[in-house]
Formats: C-alpha cells, structure tokens, sequence
C-alpha cells in the first residue's frame, strides 16, 4: 500500500487530481506478453560445414538463455546497473529519492534511478522521452512486472533486449561482435567491460574510447568487489589482462552473390518479417573451400586478362558456378567481381549468348536421334536469305575462315566448326532441338532459327551448368538448389530440401556426348585444362566480335562453369576467346577442388561399344593407323 500511494502522490503531483491516476492506469499496456518474449531475432545462414557464413537482421540480436549465462556476466550487470536488484519489489526507492533531489535542484531530469527492471519497461513499453509522466508510468510497469515474473526471467528479457552498442543488441550479439564468442564463455575482464555500456555504448566504446572503457570497467569491477561477487585480488587480475578485442573491420563476406541469393529467396517465400525478425537458421550447400577458390580463380583470371588486353583494372566482370552433377546442390558461386560495387548476379540472373558452348546440346540432340560421332557432314560454305541482312543473305563462317571438307561430328565438336553445326541443326530440325534444350533444362526462350546452333540465343550460365550436368549425370536432370534445411528459432523445420533427379535422356546418350567432349580437352579447343591430368569433358565457347567467352566442363561429380564479359557488351579482344580468357579460370578453380580427390572415370553404361574408326572419314580402320580414334556406338550402330 505504500508503494501505491507514493504512486497516487506523484500522479498528484503531475496533474493536481486523483483522477490523473487512474487516467495513466488505463493507459498502460498490459505486460502479459512478456511471458512469451519473442524479440526480433538475426537470421544466420551456415555453409555446408555448419559454418556461419552470412546474417540477416533489423536489429543484431542473438538470444541466449539466462541459464546459459555465466554467473560473473550476471553479477557484473547486477552491480553495475541495480546493486539491490534481488531485494527490491521493481523499484529501489533510496534511488529514486536520490535522483528526485538531484534533478529537482538541476531544473530538469538530469539523472535517472532506474533499476533493471525499470529499463526492461521502458524498453519493451515506453519512449524514451525524458518527462516525470513516463517516469510514473515507469515506475508503476517496473513494480507490475516484478509481480508478474521471476528474477531471472526479468534478467533473461533485460540481458537479451538491451542495447550494447556498434549494431549489437543484448549480449550474445555483444560477446560476437566485441570479442567474437557466445556470452557463455566471457570472462570477468570482458563482463565488466560489456556491463559498462549499457549507460551510454557509444561513450564507453573499447573501439571507439579505450581509456574511458578502461575507467568504466574499472568502475564495474568495484562495484562488484565492494558488494561482495569477486576478491580484490581478482578484481585486480582482471584490471591487468589485456583486452583480446575481435577486429572492427566489416569481415569481408566470403559468398556475397550467394548470400544474397538466399535473402532473395526467402524474402520472396516468407516475407521480410520471417527473414529480418524470427531468426531463422540457414543451412545451404555452399563449400567454404570452393567458394575461395572460386573467388580467387576468377580475380586472377580477370586480373591476367586485364594485363593482357591494358583494361583499367575492374572494367572486365566474370561469373563462376559449380554444381554438384549428381544432387544439384551448388558449392560456389561467383557473381561478379564486386558485391559493394554491383549485386547483380552474372551466374544466375544474367542472360547473355553462349556461342559455340550451346553447341554440345545441338550434338547430344544429334547423337539421341539416331546420329553418331562417325557420322560425316561437308564443312563448305552456305548462304541462305537473310532480308535483315544488307546483302539479303546469310553467310556464316567457321572460326578460322576455312573449310574441311568432309567432316566426322566428333571432329567437328572438338573442333568448334561452324558450318558442320548449322547443317547437322537443320538436319534433326529446330523444334526438335529447342525442345531438347529445354528437356535438359535451358528455360530461357530460344529463336527458331539457325543461328540457335551459334549459341545465339541468350541462356544464363545456370541453365548451361545443368545442361551440362545431365551429360556428366548418365542422362539425369537434377534441379540446383542452395539452400538444404530452414529452421525457425523453435527449432520447427520451415523446409527441407532433398536432391531431386530425373532420367531425361538415354543415359548411353549421355555418356556418348561426354565422351566426345573428353577430346575437346586432349585435343580440340580446350586443351588449355588438359594439365588438369584427369578426365574431364568440357567445351568453349566465344560470341560475335570476342564479347562473351566461356568455358564449361564437368567430372563425373562436378560441373563448373565461367564467363568472362563486359557488363556493356563490347569485344574482349581481338584474341580472346573461351580458351583464353574463360578456360584459365576454371581451370586455376578446378585445380584446387579437385588437388586431393580420388581420380574419377566416366562410368560406362551397358550397350555401348567401342569400334576403331579413321578420324576423318569415320569408317573402320585398324589401329596402325595414324588418325585412328576409338569411337563409341550404340550397339547395333556401329559402321
């Protein structure tokens, strides 16, 4: 009773009627909600390994249990903040009497006697305005509260809902940010520095003021020594330690593009509230090993390219993707050259033309409709109609500007021909390699016309990595995803993700094309990898006046892709192609994350089998000769 007439005494005060009182009463929020304290919490995203690799959050907060706190960090806020914390009913009224005086001779409020349970209301209920109404009602939420919960269940919402400065709110994002560690294992020098802040964070900043840190952490640690938590002797160890403080520098984000990938995706899904405020935890199928070596090849790829060419260093952007052939799941990714500077995604969200690195799905298209690496064409010169033309006729020409003559199709897919690629497209019909394309997983629109067996029509280096991956697959299409499970802060899974593949084309098919593509590296336009020392099928591909170039090339386990390009498409240079400026940088990646990996074959499936053939003209041939190559039939085709 005394307590609710000092109350009604200073609700007197304020406004000359009782009446002032129960006004302020009826406005107050009910405190029942405090029993289920859901704050907005950091959603974190973990790499394969469990790694944390990314956070998303409105405000950086990490919630620990009090139970997980250690005693020393309790008492060191106890005896910095509210000394008779465990005594009073809320409010320590020889405090407020204190502050009352003080301010009351000052003019205005210029000191505060709020114990933690005070600053727990205000926190959760009121402004921060400074005014003798809010300190009623301050006053009258503290003693409620105090009635309604526990000690430590007033420490749990204070200890997790308070501001500690540099972006961290309550203490677990405190202990990471200022020390890198969970609150559950902070010693005595760093509580008392932490317990130092919550007065004014940014004044007692160890970053940002050292020395005045030094005093207020002193000043915890008296505090605590005069009510009785440490020794002296202890108070005076922890004066001497030094302070191992993790480094303010924004740690660079190790996958950006990745990263940011996941935020799209699960804000599109669930709403930015899920993502910024119910602290999720992310687990995805991102490799931290892969991701730096993915990084690294493409800054030193683009870096020589830059030397090379005498660019302005950064003018050259490129792309990188590696899948998992076999689940779909993504290991690497790199975007381009800068998150800061642009975060536009060059792997997944750019549409540019892939040249002669569409060409192995014309090829597979071919070899699926009864056609053979043996099979011969006539690389010679063909013009067709072309109104959009100023001649009003289409001419294309090979790379090199010559013609071959006959031609085998594996020589002519080592080989990067032009010519032999248009015909064999008008051959098997181009509905039906659009439509094959699209079976292997090209989802962006295709022009039906002849120059799709130019690489004409824009893909994204996604779609061609999975291309890719039903030939390194056995003819399997998986679905690429980057994100394995969602759980939310109950532990309740919001999704989990399994591998998802299906058999979409002949798996001897399959094997057939990467099989070819194996000579792309040992002899054809690939040979740049063939360092490598390990069987790997791959193709380049280089567009109209040097603008894009690309190198795509898989194991049995891996597919990896890479771009290199001009955001404003313009020419590389005049030398610059897949196997210049793509190939190297799958390459220096490739060397990495394969240095301790068992050696992988091909697996080769039943009903196919292997028949000498003269390189040139594809008939059977005996082993003496020179320009023999083991080719691969399906069986019942072989010549």
């Amino acid at each position: 009773m005394i307590i609710v007439t000092a109350f009604l005494f200073l609700a007197l005060l304020v406004g000359g009627t009782g009446f002032t009182y129960f006004i302020i009463l009826n406005d107050l929020p009910t405190i029942a909600a405090l029993k289920d304290y859901r704050p907005n919490i950091t959603t974190c995203v973990y790499a394969d390994n469990n790694e944390l690799i990314g956070e998303f959050f409105l405000e950086d907060r990490k919630v620990i249990p009090v139970a997980d706190v250690p005693r020393v960090v309790i008492s060191a806020f106890v005896a910095a903040e509210d000394a008779r914390f465990f005594q009073h009913a809320g409010l320590d009224w020889h405090s407020i009497s204190r502050a009352f005086f003080k301010n009351l001779a000052a003019g205005k409020i210029v000191q505060g006697g709020s114990t933690i349970t005070q600053q727990v209301a205000k926190s959760f209920f009121l402004s921060p305005e400074k005014s003798y109404l809010r300190k009623i009602k301050e006053a009258i939420l503290a003693y409620k509260i105090d009635r309604y919960l526990s000690k430590e269940e007033i420490l749990n919402l204070y200890l997790n809902q308070i501001y500690l400065g540099h972006g961290a709110y309550g203490i677990e994002a405190a202990s990471y940010t200022y020390f890198g560690k969970s609150a559950r294992y902070l010693t005595l020098p760093e509580a008392a520095i932490l317990a130092g802040l919550p007065k004014a964070p940014s004044s007692y900043s160890p970053y940002l003021c050292p020395d005045r840190a030094k005093q207020r952490q002193e000043y915890v640690l008296t505090r605590m020594a005069e009510d009785g938590y440490i020794t002296e002797e202890e108070k005076k160890r922890a004066l001497r330690a030094p302070l191992k403080l993790r480094s303010i520098k924004p740690k660079e984000k190790i996958a950006p593009y990745f990263i940011e990938n996941v935020r799209r995706y699960i804000q599109e899904k669930y709403g930015g509230d899920v993502l910024y405020k119910e602290g999720l935890h992310v687990y995805t199928t991102l490799n931290i090993n892969m991701q730096k070596a993915a990084k690294q090849a493409v800054e030193k790829g683009l870096k020589e390219l830059e030397e090379r060419e005498k660019f302005a260093r950064g003018l050259v952007q490129g792309a990188l993707l590696c899948m998992d052939a076999k689940t779909g799941a993504i290991k690497a990714m790199v975007g381009g050259r800068d998150f800061k500077k642009s975060e536009f995604n060059r792997a997944t969200q750019s549409r540019r033309q892939p040249g002669s690195a569409f060409k192995p799905i014309i090829y597979t298209a071919a070899f699926d409709k009864g056609l053979t690496p043996a099979t011969t064409f006539i690389d010679s010169p063909i013009a067709m109609l072309d109104p959009s033309s100023e001649t009003g006729l289409w001419q294309p020409q090979n790379f090199d500007g010559e013609f071959w003559g006959e031609t085998t199709l594996r020589t002519a897919l080592v080989n990067s021909r032009n010519i032999i690629t248009i015909k064999l497209l008008e051959n098997i019909g181009i509905d039906y390699a659009v439509s094959y394309a699209k079976t292997l997983g090209i989802e962006s629109p295709l022009s039906k016309n002849l120059s799709l067996a130019l690489g004409t029509s824009e893909v994204t280096l996604q779609e061609l990595v999975r291309a890719y991956g039903v030939l390194a697959n056995e003819g399997k299409r998986v679905v690429p995803y980057f994100i394995t499970k969602i759980v939310d802060r109950t532990g309740q899974v919001f999704e989990e993700n399994q591998p998802v593949s299906e058999q979409v084309i002949d798996s001897r098919i399959a094997f057939m094309s990467a099989y070819v593509m194996q000579d792309v590296v040992e002899s054809g336009t690939g040979r740049r990898v063939k360092s490598i020392g390990r069987p790997v099928a791959a193709k380049t591909g280089t567009t109209d006046n040097n603008t894009d170039a690309w190198f795509l090339g898989f194991t049995p386990s891996l597919v990896s892709g890479v771009w290199v390009g001009f955001d404003r498409k313009k020419s590389l240079g005049e030398h610059e192609a897949g196997s210049t400026a793509a190939a190297p940088i799958w390459l220096y990646f490739m060397e990495k994350v394969l240095q301790n990996a068992p050696m992988e074959t091909f697996p080769i499936p039943e009903g196919v089998v292997f028949i000498k053939v003269d390189r040139k003209t594809g008939l059977p041939t005996h082993s003496s000769n020179p320009d023999a190559v083991e080719e691969c039939f399906l069986e019942g085709m072989a010549p």
